[in-house]
């Protein structure tokens, strides 16, 4: 994809375009994505440079490594991101209008799922073991 979309908070205070779109969405079960989102998290993947936002952004460091922000006025979940300068974002797919046909292309801590939610389709799955297996760096972050 390589067209711009645009998005907003549900206040529209934040406005975030995007210029090179992911066009699929990833979804994480473990427990601080499950406490943040109230249940599943979904995002997709944008690099930083392609990112433009306006608006007033909170943002909280929710490990040594991450940040999760939201909109100042109404509390939406904008993204989550490594804290390091220039670090891509993962953006949340209901801020984009655009995003709504976009098929589900992972799915992580599949054995972290709530009982009452189970995503159909034809997606790579991974549990929580094989996730930190080849992404040993978040194994710091603390369940709970």
């Amino acid at each position: 994809m390589s067209e711009q979309i645009d998005g907003r908070c549900l206040c529209g205070a934040v406005e975030i375009t995007l210029s090179a779109p992911a066009g699929w969405v990833g979804a994480c079960h473990c427990s601080m994505c499950r406490r943040w989102s109230g249940t599943v998290f979904a995002g997709f993947p944008a690099a930083a440079e392609t990112v433009r936002v306006t608006g007033q952004v909170r943002t909280y460091a929710s490990s040594e490594f991450a940040e999760r922000a939201f909109c100042e006025t109404c509390g939406s979940h904008l993204w989550v991101r490594d804290r390091a300068e220039g670090a891509d974002y993962d953006l949340m797919p209901g801020l984009f209008a655009a995003a709504r046909d976009w098929p589900l292309k992972s799915e992580i801590y599949l054995d972290e799922a709530p009982a009452w939610l189970r995503i159909a389709g034809d997606h790579k799955t991974a549990t929580r073991e094989a996730y930190l297996a080849k992404n040993p760096q978040f194994r710091e972050v603390r369940d709970g």
